[in-house]
């Protein structure tokens, strides 16, 4: 075996592992699952580890030199109009062959599937474009977010409630696991041509704008569409009972997800393939190294996908009813957190964002701070959601304030650190939040009676609120230390090397200069 994908595969398995054994102690002691089922979950825990190091290893040799190569190029046109439109065509391509995009429009019949998904493509594509100019144009983060929020705070009181967690969950869908290490990459690759002080502050931000732009298309199908006759039809569980049930599930499930994860990927590949004609930029070999990647995510997604939609999402849906059924509903709410804490570990672009962050800090913010940080956020938000399905508790009475929180810690946290919570959010609602996560959501909630479309949706728009909070949290605390340590070595009179978040240095310039 490739010793990449040796140590990508061991590293999946590290972040699979937990998840997998709460799910079996959870069907030992409290949810007795058919044995039909949980060799499906084990089945599908097996195909997401290998589909997860084949994917970080395929990111990391395609999607990454593409996405940076782009964004450098992008950068050194002198015209604004060449980098709004290729921006808006990038975002609103790369949205379409979103398969989790079509999910959703069947989750809401009583608008036309062709209208909301090319709203929500167009959403994505323009926001898209003003956050690639933005990084152009030097405009402060923080600021450009307060906006965007402002009006999708505005817009929700117009949406009837039937309607508002399934606008809020658009922003997560669209950013998949193909498209977030691409965006993220073109951020790098944007930021690198700038030579100021805050050239690595702006390399982040673009999934933060980007995803903003579907919450805002949603909410104005909502308000000009009153949805309000919309529902959700209830998947039925598989009947699998012995092993050669469990095979033929997954059997049936591959053409499907090969077929997805080719409509996917082959609009990405067609943009290299214009791109390297257009600019020669990559060299015989480099070529082949991104073919290969592209090889190599293309077979780690559909690993991963038909792991995690097979295997996963029953053990979700038979965990959420029967816990909800039982005299112990409210165990939904600690359960929730403790499956929340270590599943969002499971999500492969997660790995791609902390490994980017940590290399664009030089390792000042390192990858382990920020699983610990995600976990933490993600683990709030699953008990937020458990207690809402319970309660019956309105999404906007959280996101509102929850946003408000996350705009207002905006203005006090340094600016590197509100690009990666941003980012963040739309990182970590994912494929397994989508599949394990919402059908555990809606278990529980068809199992006590409410309302799937108001109190069972939303948990998607939840874990992408938490990590907001969480990250900048992490940033303010790393700034009072800051000044903590700058105040005591005044006092001593014996000043320290006291690293700026608000300037993180790149130490191989400063040694280019030194010479």
């Amino acid at each position: 075996m490739n010793p990449k994908i040796r140590e990508k595969t061991m590293e999946a398995f590290a972040s699979v592992l937990p998840i997998t054994i709460i799910v079996l102690v959870l069907s030992i002691i409290l949810v007795p699952v058919e044995l039909g089922t949980f060799v499906m979950f084990l089945a599908g825990a097996v195909m997401l580890i290998v589909g997860m190091g084949f994917f970080q290893l395929g990111a990391e040799m395609a999607m990454t030199p593409l996405g940076e190569g782009i964004g450098v190029t992008i950068s050194k046109s002198s015209k604004t109009v060449i980098a709004l439109v290729t921006s808006f065509v990038m975002g609103t391509i790369i949205t379409l062959a979103e398969p989790d995009l079509q999910v959703l429009a069947n989750q809401v019949p009583s608008i036309p599937n062709r209208v909301l998904i090319w709203a929500v493509a167009v959403g994505m594509g323009s926001l898209f474009s003003v956050a690639v100019v933005r990084i152009g144009r030097r405009i402060k983060l923080s600021n450009l977010l307060l906006v965007l929020y402002a009006i999708v705070i505005i817009f929700s009181f117009f949406v009837p409630s039937e309607f508002l967690a399934v606008s809020f969950d658009a922003g997560g869908v669209t950013t998949g696991p193909i498209t977030v290490p691409f965006i993220m990459a073109m951020g790098v690759g944007m930021a690198s041509v700038r030579s100021d002080k805050n050239a690595s502050d702006d390399s982040f931000g673009l999934v933060a704008i980007s995803s903003v732009g579907p919450i805002i298309a949603v909410l104005l199908l909502g308000i000009f569409y009153q949805p309000t006759g919309a529902e959700y039809a209830s998947t039925e569980l598989s009947t699998a009972v012995t092993t050669q049930d469990a095979a033929k599930e997954f059997l049936f499930a591959i053409p499907e997800y090969i077929e997805e994860v080719l409509i996917s990927i082959l609009p990405i590949l067609g943009m290299f393939v214009i791109f390297q004609l257009i600019s020669r930029r990559y060299r015989q070999r480099q070529i082949k190294r991104i073919l290969v990647g592209f090889v190599y995510t293309f077979i780690g997604l559909v690993l991963f996908l038909t792991g995690v939609n097979v295997g996963f999402s029953q053990v979700g849906t038979v965990l959420g009813r029967d816990l909800a059924s039982s005299n112990m509903k409210w165990l939904l709410v600690p359960v929730g957190m403790l499956i929340g804490y270590y599943i969002v570990k499971a999500e492969p672009a997660i790995q791609i964002l902390n490994k980017q962050v940590s290399e664009v800090t030089n390792g000042v913010i390192s990858a382990k701070q920020m699983n610990t940080c995600m976990s933490i956020g993600v683990s709030v938000s699953v008990g937020l959601s458990m207690l809402r399905v319970i309660l019956g508790i309105p999404i906007q009475y959280i996101l509102i304030p929850g946003y408000l929180i996350a705009i207002i810690l905006s203005r006090f946290v340094p600016d590197i650190f509100v690009g990666i919570a941003f980012d963040s959010g739309g990182v970590a609602s994912g494929p397994m939040t989508s599949t394990f996560l919402l059908p555990l959501s809606i278990g529980a909630c068809e199992a006590l009676g409410g309302n799937i479309m108001t109190d069972a949706f939303g948990v998607v728009a939840l874990v992408a609120l938490t990590p907001l909070i969480a990250v900048q949290l992490m940033g303010l605390s790393y700034k009072l230390k800051q000044r903590k340590a700058e105040k005591s070595a005044l006092a001593l009179e014996e000043p320290d090397v006291i690293v700026d978040f608000d300037e993180i240095i790149d130490f191989e310039e400063v040694e280019k200069d030194g010479e």
